[in-house]
């Protein structure tokens, strides 16, 4: 009897985390007037706003000057680069000195700290901003040269302390998880982040984030100790009640690549997952002032562990109702996870077909095959980052466990470019 009640409600509150997140990730397909209002708004042409655009680069000599070249072909003029290398790098350092010799708005600050991370060298370059806004990409990234105006234009209209712009991880074609990790940026950052921003918690991305300057200052810049410093930046300004504005367009959005092997994904989500066990910890999301604010920043916190958690129950659930005597009503009781898991499956589908129609990209039946095959797979994948997440925080290992590039996400004339460029 005790095991019928446990499964049941197991199973009910697995359901119910289910029907909840997939109702989030579905935020901007609601309506098309919610749709619409996900997007940037057109500039009217003016320039109000200068930009330091930071570049943390850690052996990224792949992929770093093709990332500053993009970077310099915007068409908002008043910018400054600000590239960040380790002072044990020369590689990429050569790379960023090069470029800095080539252009004057290129200025190299080098990261002398013993102990290396994206916050630290962050931090190290803050008091080298001189404009109005501060910008973070990462090394590898391709941006499109209309992003500064729209930003621009975003923070006038909306007054707007910070921006968060798309990002969109391109090389779905790459491996079967590089689809599913694809997928999921797609519906992080065009549906649910919105939801997030409207809710007034919302914590951010790691890149194409804007923040006014004196703001990021008065907020003491990023956590130098936290594996997720673009998560705890967003969750420090939302609970200080600043204001967050997201706009995703798919001609706007920052392309990147995923992680080039499993293991250098299971290490990235790992980093993550710790990271937002750090900031969960951490209990600033407590300052919040509304109830549903500070259980919306709980949920998403637990998120990644509670996923891991529902991949491996699921299936678990299944078993126990086909196999084992318990009453009809808990046997139906624990298939509920599962409709919610095939709801979302749908939704997966249908998603990956408007991913390829608004990148221009063309999704053939194999790709389809491989995000019904690959589910169980992934999911077994984020499960052991999780566990890996908890085992590193409960032994006091904190160390930054970097993503390498290649430069996966460049089609064919940009690495032409890039190549020209280093020759």
């Amino acid at each position: 009897m005790l095991t019928s009640v446990f499964i049941a409600v197991v199973s009910l509150a697995l359901f119910g985390m289910a029907a909840f997140t997939l109702w989030w990730q579905m935020h901007a397909w609601r309506t098309p007037e919610v749709l619409a209002s996900t997007r940037f708004s057109s500039p009217d042409g003016g320039e109000h706003l200068s930009f330091s655009l930071l570049l943390p680069a850690r052996h990224e000599q792949a992929v770093l000057d093709h990332t500053i070249q993009r970077l310099l072909e915007s068409s908002h003029t008043a910018f400054e680069i600000i590239v960040i290398v380790g002072h044990d790098d020369p590689e990429t350092t050569a790379v960023a000195e090069s470029a800095a010799a080539r252009d004057p708005r290129v200025r190299v600050v080098v990261d002398t700290h013993g102990k290396k991370n994206k916050p630290k060298a962050m931090n190290t370059a803050l008091p080298y901003c001189r404009g109005d806004v501060v910008g973070v990409f990462d090394a590898e990234d391709q941006v499109h040269p209309e992003l500064l105006a729209h930003v621009d234009h975003a923070f006038r209209s909306t007054g707007a302390d910070v921006v968060q712009g798309g990002v969109q991880l391109i090389n779905f074609h790459s491996s079967w998880y590089s689809l599913r990790n694809c997928l999921e940026y797609f519906f992080w950052f065009r549906s649910r982040l919105h939801l997030h921003a409207q809710k007034g918690f919302i914590p951010l991305g790691g890149n194409t984030v804007f923040v006014r300057t004196d703001v990021l200052r008065a907020a003491g810049g990023w956590d130098p100790d936290c594996l997720a410093e673009d998560c705890d930046l967003g969750v420090r300004l939302s609970s200080a009640g600043k204001k967050v504005v997201v706009a995703y367009d798919s001609d706007m959005v920052t392309r990147e690549e995923t992680p080039g092997s499993l293991v250098s994904l299971l290490k990235q989500r790992t980093r993550w997952n710790q990271g937002f066990l750090q900031v969960y910890r951490k209990k600033d999301w407590r300052q919040l002032p509304a109830l549903r604010q500070r259980m919306l920043a709980r949920y998403t916190l637990m998120t990644p562990f509670l996923q891991a958690f529902s991949g491996v129950i699921i299936p678990l659930n299944v078993a126990i109702a086909i196999f084992l005597d318990v009453p009809v009503g808990v046997a139906f009781i624990t298939f509920l996870p599962a409709v919610t898991a095939l709801v979302t499956f749908v939704f997966e589908v249908v998603g990956l077909h408007d991913f390829g129609k608004q990148y221009g990209l063309r999704v053939r039946l194999v790709h389809y095959l491989k995000l019904i095959v690959g589910g169980p797979f992934y999911q077994l994948l984020l499960a052991g980052a999780a566990i890996r997440a908890v085992w590193r925080e409960q032994r006091g290992r904190s160390d930054w466990e970097l993503t390498t590039h290649v430069g996966a996400h460049l089609d064919t004339a940009d690495v032409r470019t890039r190549e020209d460029v280093a020759a």
